[in-house]
């Protein structure tokens, strides 16, 4: 009698396929009004392109070990988010002016707070202290803040161009100041001071139980797959939201934090299952390491679109999301500066993205 298939080995055939199903649902559907069925099929297809995204960003990370797994998954997904950014923008014109900075926004505070907080209290409530490397954990929270603060902030303030808008030469000199610190970033991530990275009581996998090299370089180009169709149909979906925001009176900021939630499903799920697996330290490179690759690649990518853009581009954050900002900023550093949390700060870092939430749609 023939034996049953091996789980993984089912698995494994249902991540080999969900990718092209995802591209030929992107295929499909791109430029074409949907109805509800089918509105409800792309976003169910969606769904598992995630899913599956998370799978083999998983299998890279285990064969590359880490701070390199999860700077694969940020990097990706963040390229792929900004020009989703860039085509909205180009397609929707001046109604899309602000779409930027509303996802950018946006995605610092769901990692920051929502993603942050979700592993604290799943980790939490395994173990009454959470533990992780304050020197890793800080040095991404500093550069996050000093990003945000140069490409959200200061264009508020800023006297040389009407509105909160930066002018061509400080946009240019912000785009190059952001790709300059993210590179410096992932040096001292994955070269110079790589232990502080990796998770508390790291021990690498022995060689055997690594996947094969043909295994990731597969893994590597359904993960692309994946994620192209994850922005793909997440544009797709986008004027049913635009749509739904519309119908409920909501204000246009809250289409960026519909895409950027979407787009951020695939390290969101991967930043909670490295919590349950109590690898906090991995939780925070996945969650930080995605909000500071959403700035330190879309600002650059914003200010060369600009050469094709009509209109302008509002980058500067108004004052009730400057609060936001400075709360976080400064809620996260207490909760960083031990290397060791509890309960309390997940409760804190929930409460925040719920404000955020509320906020977006009341104002």
């Amino acid at each position: 009698m023939p034996s049953a298939p091996h789980p993984r080995r089912r698995w494994l055939s249902v991540s080999s396929i969900a990718p092209v199903v995802g591209l030929i649902a992107l295929v499909v559907s791109w430029e074409r009004e949907l109805g509800g069925v089918a509105l409800a099929f792309v976003a169910a297809i969606l769904i598992g392109a995630v899913l599956t995204a998370v799978h083999h960003a998983e299998l890279i990370a285990h064969r590359v070990g880490e701070p390199y797994g999860t700077l694969v998954l940020a990097l990706a997904v963040t390229v792929i988010e900004a020009a989703l950014i860039v085509t909205l923008m180009i397609t929707d014109g001046d109604k899309a002016a602000s779409l930027a900075r509303d996802t950018v926004f946006a995605a610092i505070m769901i990692v920051c707070n929502g993603v942050i907080g979700l592993c604290l209290l799943v980790s939490a409530i395994k173990n009454p202290v959470v533990r992780f490397k304050e020197e890793g954990a800080n040095a991404l929270l500093v550069t996050v803040i000093a990003l945000a603060t140069l490409s959200l902030v200061l264009p508020t303030f800023t006297t040389g161009s009407p509105g909160p808008t930066f002018t061509g030469p400080q946009l240019a000199f912000a785009a190059i100041a952001s790709a300059m610190v993210y590179g410096v970033f992932v040096f001292v991530q994955t070269v110079r001071h790589r232990d502080d990275f990796l998770p508390v009581g790291h021990i690498p996998d022995a060689a055997g139980h690594q996947p094969s090299q043909r295994q990731m370089r597969r893994s590597a180009g359904l993960l692309v797959v994946c994620l192209i169709a994850v922005v793909g149909l997440a544009k797709t979906l986008s004027p049913s939201i635009e749509d739904a925001v519309d119908s409920v009176g909501a204000p246009q900021a809250v289409v960026g934090v519909a895409i950027a939630m979407l787009v951020l499903l695939p390290e969101t799920i991967a930043a909670i299952c490295a919590a349950l697996r109590d690898q906090m330290q991995t939780s925070v490179n996945l969650a930080l390491g995605s909000g500071l690759a959403s700035i330190g690649l879309t600002i650059p990518t914003i200010a060369i679109a600009t050469i094709w853009l009509d209109g302008p581009v509002l980058l500067g954050l108004e004052a009730k999301e400057m609060v936001l900002l400075a709360l976080t900023a400064f809620v996260t550093t207490i909760t960083f500066r031990s290397g060791q949390a509890t309960i309390l700060p997940a409760a804190l870092h929930l409460m925040i993205f719920a404000a955020f939430l509320f906020l977006a749609v009341n104002p």
